[in-house]
């Protein structure tokens, strides 16, 4: 029996190396950029890049609405760094989340950083940060998975993950996976 079809917003950004991850992992891979497309997936990728460009994206192919009821039936939807900002509540609105862009510096500031996110394991998560956001107000239904500096940079909320960081840069695969669990689960439902 095949497996979840993935879809990845490939509206812009680094939507390439997501989707060779989720495919080495097992996942059928769509890349998502209309309505249509996003109807035939069982969960979502939204990957780093611009979210001013991503948003204009959305807005343009009229992604909004349909966003919104996918998350509304609980098909899972994993954002990363500007993905991340997509999800919050000046965005989308569909995490409870409030997001602080470029919340690390520009460019020049970027760094990588071991974070420690028990969830996933006693190793650490090798995070890339690259003019990267952090969580500055969460809802109480949100949970922490990680931190740098005491500001939050990876949580979830019902089937809905985000983190500030890039692990398809790395080959970091846990997150992509806890996903993908999470994605399974719901096609199996």
């Amino acid at each position: 029996m095949p497996g979840p079809t993935v879809g990845v917003l490939a509206l812009q950004g680094a939507f390439a190396c997501h989707a060779q991850i989720l495919r080495r992992l097992g996942a059928g891979v769509r890349e998502v950029r209309t309505p249509a497309q996003l109807a035939e997936v069982d969960g979502l990728v939204i990957p780093g890049g611009e979210s001013t460009t991503m948003t204009l994206g959305v807005e343009r192919e009229g992604l909004a609405g349909p966003l919104q009821e996918f998350r509304d039936v609980g098909r899972p939807i994993f954002g990363t760094c500007a993905g991340l900002i997509m999800l919050d509540t000046k965005h989308l609105g569909l995490m409870a989340i409030t997001a602080e862009r470029n919340a690390f510096g520009s460019q020049v500031f970027s760094f990588e950083e071991n974070l420690a996110c028990p969830q996933l394991g006693p190793a650490p998560v090798h995070a890339v940060f690259i003019r990267a956001p952090w969580v500055t107000d969460y809802g109480a239904d949100v949970t922490v998975l990680a931190e740098t500096g005491g500001h939050p940079v990876a949580v979830e909320q019902d089937n809905l993950l985000a983190i500030s960081f890039h692990p398809e840069l790395v080959g970091e695969t846990r997150l992509h996976r806890r996903f993908l669990d999470r994605v399974q689960a719901w096609a199996a439902a």
